[in-house]
């Protein structure tokens, strides 16, 4: 597997392609502008990008969701409370492709290209359809879960006690070992949240 991280957008939040190595099939999450960036490690690894996954539908983690999908093809995939959010127009969320996206993800549903699964965690709190994906021993925790800090819940939709009771229940019971690679700034480990999260 390759992780590629693009920090992407006027909001600088991080992308990530991720790859099988093997097959060069990937996943593209949380494509939140700069899409010639993005193109531009996709054609440099090689990438052929089968899904686009979105951990949630701000406008700085969706952005380029229309002009990727355009150009490689791939299935974009969210949660449906996020999806609901981003069709209804709701301030902060989207903008997304017409009509929404083509998967709308639910707990513990596996995404899969070529020998690597995507398990996909609901994780609310930052918005109701906040996902995590956990692949192996990495965690892509978008807004959710950050290096010393949580996500913001005073948008549309965020809850404060919800985004921990996520994180306490889905997150931190994680292999202590685990990477997690948030949707802004460095990444951390589960064992480093546990001990230095002041949230937690």
């Amino acid at each position: 597997m390759e992780i590629k991280k693009i920090v992407a957008g006027i909001y600088q939040a991080n992308c990530y392609i991720i790859m099988d190595k093997n097959t060069s099939e990937a996943v593209v999450l949380d494509p939140g502008g700069d899409v010639d960036d993005i193109v531009k490690v996709i054609k440099s690894i090689g990438a052929k990008v089968k899904y686009i996954l979105l951990t949630h539908g701000h406008i700085d983690h969706t952005s380029g969701v229309a002009e990727l999908k355009a150009i490689t093809n791939a299935v974009v995939c969210i949660s449906q409370k996020d999806n609901d959010l981003i069709t209804s127009g709701e301030y902060l969320f989207g903008p997304l492709i017409k009509g929404g996206a083509d998967i709308l993800l639910k707990d513990s549903d596996i995404i899969k290209i070529s020998n690597l699964e995507f398990t996909c965690i609901d994780t609310p709190g930052h918005t109701p359809g906040g996902m995590s994906f956990l692949i192996e021993n990495h965690a892509f925790t978008g807004d959710t879960l950050f290096a010393g800090s949580i996500g913001r819940t005073d948008f549309a939709g965020g809850d404060f006690n919800t985004i921990i009771t996520s994180i306490k229940s889905k997150l931190l019971c994680l292999d202590g070992d685990t990477i997690v690679h948030p949707g802004h700034g460095e990444y951390s480990t589960i064992n480093n949240e546990k001990l230095n999260n002041p949230f937690l």
